[in-house]
């Protein structure tokens, strides 16, 4: 599949910024009533679980709040470092690198998390149930050349 030609055009950049930040004050206003189902692209018909993801900015110690799609396995929470297809990673991911302990909020409840990137081992047997539950990841990892990081929540 074909990356879209507006990915990397500037107005998206400022459309996730500012629909991420009403996203997360309408989550947490709600306790997830609204916000906690994604109903876009592949989620139109099959909508997909949000939480949302704190995390502290590696450089300037700001914590940062992040809608994402989740998948449940076992105890343990996952979710994708997918930007979309973006050729970079994004900042949630690379802040959770440096401060891996951190918390995530689904529906109410809020839950302190230790966070890390899956091995290979564990990557190959999560992504099919990651594309399963949201079809888009596979055309987001057609679109880069990096393997997507899948990130694995495990509670504290």
């Amino acid at each position: 599949m074909e990356k879209p030609p507006n990915l990397y055009a500037p107005w998206v950049r400022g459309v996730l910024k500012h629909g991420g930040r009403a996203h997360v004050a309408l989550y947490r206003a709600t306790g997830g009533r609204i916000g906690g189902k994604w109903r876009v692209g592949a989620g139109w018909s099959k909508p997909v679980p949000v939480l949302l993801l704190d995390h502290v900015g590696r450089s300037s110690g700001t914590t940062y709040t992040t809608p994402l799609l989740h998948l449940r396995d076992g105890d343990d929470v996952v979710v994708v470092a997918s930007s979309g297809g973006m050729d970079r990673t994004p900042q949630w991911y690379r802040n959770l690198q440096a401060h891996p302990d951190t918390r995530l909020q689904i529906g109410r409840e809020v839950i302190d998390v230790h966070t890390r990137t899956a091995t290979p081992e564990e990557r190959e047997r999560l992504w099919p149930r990651l594309v399963d539950v949201y079809a888009d990841f596979d055309s987001y990892q057609s679109w880069t050349d990096r393997v997507i990081p899948v990130v694995i929540c495990e509670r504290r």
